[in-house]
């Protein structure tokens, strides 16, 4: 059996910087969700860290949604 250990490296970075992103844009989405929960706290709006939130929850579920459609078809 022959390994084509660049096709693997190649896949293992791959995954591993999607992997770091993925996480990161979730992270971020989090972080906006608690900002606008501290700032209805004090009484004001913060509309656009809700809007910034929900738009990383989206691109995280779309990614993961292609991975799904990557292994499907």
């Amino acid at each position: 059996m022959k390994i084509d250990w660049a096709a693997l490296g190649s896949v293992f970075g791959v995954s591993l910087v999607v992997t770091v992103a993925l996480v990161g844009l979730f992270t971020l989405g989090v972080a906006g969700l608690s900002k606008q929960e501290a700032a209805a706290a004090q009484g004001g709006s913060a509309g656009l860290a809700r809007t910034g939130a929900y738009a990383c929850f989206a691109l995280c579920a779309a990614a993961v949604a292609f991975g799904i459609y990557l292994i499907v078809v």
